[in-house]
């Protein structure tokens, strides 16, 4: 599956060639691709890659959020597997995320591209608030699950797939 993030949080067009997420199967999880300029601002932050580091939204970033609406809110800084390179502009990254990742019957996805620093801090989202629904004075805030939408890990698995038992969420 191949996502496209075209708008910024607010419903605005991206100025820029779109950030590209592919999901695609793996046997220990789920494979994320990311595709995306490389803005390179803020500079990369201090912390070791594949580790979880506080505040990475606070740099340049690519994330996705996977949730059951059933589930409740659950934060835990977890590793990965991950490598990235940057190449003539553009930067190319993938991870797995493991199947214990996620919480059981995942239902709803959205993803997010964050870049540039002060006034120039660009904050983009697959599926952005609609204009109409913006309250004055509101911000980013990827914590709005009411705008995730709906999303399978049959659709890249399989419709005979069944997610394995995750010891995190029980």
């Amino acid at each position: 599956m191949e996502y496209n993030i075209i708008t910024t949080w607010d419903s605005i067009q991206v100025m820029h060639a779109p950030v590209t997420i592919r999901f695609k199967p793996g046997d220990e999880g789920l494979v994320m691709e990311v595709s995306s300029l490389f803005f390179d601002d803020p500079p990369a932050p201090p912390g070791e890659p594949g580790k979880p580091f506080d505040g990475l939204w606070d740099y340049e970033v690519v994330e996705s959020f996977f949730l059951n609406i059933l589930s409740r809110t659950y934060v835990i800084w977890l590793d990965l597997i991950f490598k990235a390179d940057i190449n003539g502009g553009k930067w190319n990254g993938t991870a797995i995320i493991p199947w214990n990742y996620f919480p059981p019957g995942v239902n709803k996805m959205n993803s997010y591209a964050i870049h540039g620093s002060g006034i120039g801090r660009t904050y983009e989202a697959l599926y952005p608030i609609p204009r109409e629904e913006i309250e004055e004075g509101q911000g980013p805030n990827f914590h709005r699950l009411e705008y995730f939408k709906k999303f399978s890990l049959k659709w890249i698995m399989g419709e005979d797939w069944e997610q394995p038992i995750s010891d995190l969420w029980k």
